[in-house]
């Protein structure tokens, strides 16, 4: 069997935005996928659906492989004649032991790429607002590993040239040994007074940053219960925090919010959350799929020169209706005559990109607004096609004929169960690690209880976000508490309503 290949890839400090082009490019072709307790969890969906994933985490209490045996792992697997990509937290080849792993893969002839990763010594202070170097303060900073014990014989570490001959101090993973450093950098001269700060799961939600100097940060972070993992600065430069911090004034910082939308219409959103300051966990509790019986559509198009209204309640809609005309050999000439509706501006937005002037949107976006504009034009007798969701209410075309219209009531698409990842989303739910989940459609919210079983406690203390009136009525009938409806029903009035049901 030919040998595999290995990618030692830096994840970052947290934010999974910020790995690397090339590192996103090695989680996505990997056959094993190997990664430690700091890399976000989020970028596994990266991952391919046959990808095996093995998780090798370690903490300060808890070691799931020692090092030797995660490198006899990468081995194992490259000998296999795998692609492995091995993630770590932060940067490989800063305190993250991936020269040990290379050295080993080397040993065994097995190639392999190193990968960099945003190093959390410069990222992290970042995200806290504390530049590492600044022109008026320092030039130069030193990163340093907080593991090795200040009080022991034989340092590897020159405390008496640290102490002063740098501007920024940077350590990594010391936390059990602050006390220590704090006093080993005050007995080599460095002032007491000097401003320190400690960044808890610095990039992340859970950010955290505590403030102080060099003769009491221990006293705080005790008082404050800060943990690993943190980093800690040392120097000048942690006194522009208090006007340079960004990160945590955002609308929605620390909030972890979970999108149910189809995977395939979940970035807008998602991307809207990230803009605001929170994390998006996309579950895509639905996905769009062709009716059951596709000939309904079929005829309706092979008629269409007989209808005089064309109704679209969604892009969904939308989407798939042009999808079936082109099929069918058809464009948009044929639609020639035609009054168009759309239910709201998103819907209006998929029917211009294809060239076609909407007559109606009504004011408020749902069926009923639509019957009310509709009433006074649409005549007695005239012809309606009606492309929506196959599982769509009664209520617009029981409406239209009531009109005296001859309406073609035609599914273009239908939502079945998304394709979620159920085991994290529960994990996450058990874990009390979400703020809140939003809802976008009715199914959204059916599917999603379907996929945490109906362990509706699972929400205790879980914000509900709904789109609309409809969305919400449909989780009121399940028994769940909307926390806050949008305004506006569009993907842009949930964001905003987000953003002030945090602030309240």
């Amino acid at each position: 069997m030919d040998k595999g290949y290995v990618y030692l890839v830096g994840a970052g400090p947290g934010d999974p935005k910020l790995i690397t082009v090339k590192g996103a490019e090695c989680i996505a072709k990997a056959d094993v996928l190997i990664y430690d307790r700091l890399a976000s969890r989020r970028l596994l969906t990266l991952a391919r659906p046959d990808c095996e994933l093995i998780y090798v985490g370690k903490s300060p209490d808890r070691h799931t492989l020692r090092q030797e045996e995660i490198n006899a792992l990468l081995v194992q697997k490259g000998l296999e004649g795998k692609i492995v990509t091995r993630l770590k937290g932060g940067d490989p080849f800063v305190f993250g032991r991936g020269g040990e792993e290379a050295e080993d893969l080397l040993q065994a002839g097995i190639p392999f790429d190193i990968v960099p990763g945003v190093t959390s010594a410069i990222s992290v202070p970042a995200y806290a607002g504390i530049p590492v170097t600044h022109r008026d303060l320092t030039s130069s900073f030193a990163v340093i590993t907080g593991h090795e014990d200040p009080t022991k014989n034989s340092s590897a570490l020159a405390w008496e040239h640290l102490a002063t001959a740098h501007g920024t101090l940077i350590f990594l993973m010391g936390m059990e040994n602050l006390s220590l450093i704090a006093t080993k950098l005050m007995e080599n001269g460095r002032s007491p007074s000097t401003p320190v700060g400690i960044i808890q799961w610095g990039t992340r939600p859970e950010q955290r940053v505590l403030v102080g100097e060099l003769q009491n940060i221990a006293q705080l972070v005790k008082e404050e219960g800060f943990t690993n993992p943190s980093i800690i600065i040392v120097g000048e430069v942690v006194q522009l925090r208090e006007k340079l911090q960004w990160f945590e004034k955002r609308p929605l910082f620390g909030q972890r919010i979970i999108v149910t939308r189809a995977r395939h219409q979940a970035s807008a959103l998602s991307q809207g959350i990230e803009d605001l300051g929170g994390e998006p966990w996309e579950f895509p509790a639905i996905e769009i799929v062709p009716p059951r019986d596709p000939q309904p559509l079929i005829q309706a198009i092979k008629n269409l020169k007989r209808f005089e209204w064309l109704i679209f309640t969604s892009v969904n809609g939308v989407e798939e209706f042009f999808k079936v005309l082109m099929e069918q050999g058809r464009d948009v000439r044929d639609l020639a005559g035609m009054d168009v509706v759309a239910i709201g501006p998103a819907t209006r937005d998929a029917l211009e990109k294809r060239c076609l002037k909407v007559s109606f949107v009504p004011e408020e976006y749902r069926a009923e607004k639509i019957i009310e504009g509709l009433a006074s034009r649409v005549l007695p007798g005239q012809s309606v096609l009606l492309a929506r969701a196959e599982e769509a209410r009664d209520i617009l075309p029981e409406s239209l004929k009531a009109l005296g219209a001859d309406v073609w009531d035609v599914p273009t698409y239908r939502t079945v169960l998304g394709n979620a990842n159920k085991e994290e989303l529960m994990k996450l739910l058990e874990e009390k690690a979400v703020s809140a989940v939003t809802f976008t459609s009715s199914s959204t919210v059916r599917n999603f209880l379907q996929l945490i079983d109906g362990r509706q406690s699972l929400l205790d203390g879980v914000k509900l976000y709904s789109i609309g009136p409809i969305t919400s009525k449909t989780a009121q009938e399940f028994g769940l508490s909307i926390y806050r409806e949008a305004k506006q029903y569009t993907i842009k009035g949930l964001l905003e309503t987000l953003a002030r049901g945090n602030e309240e």
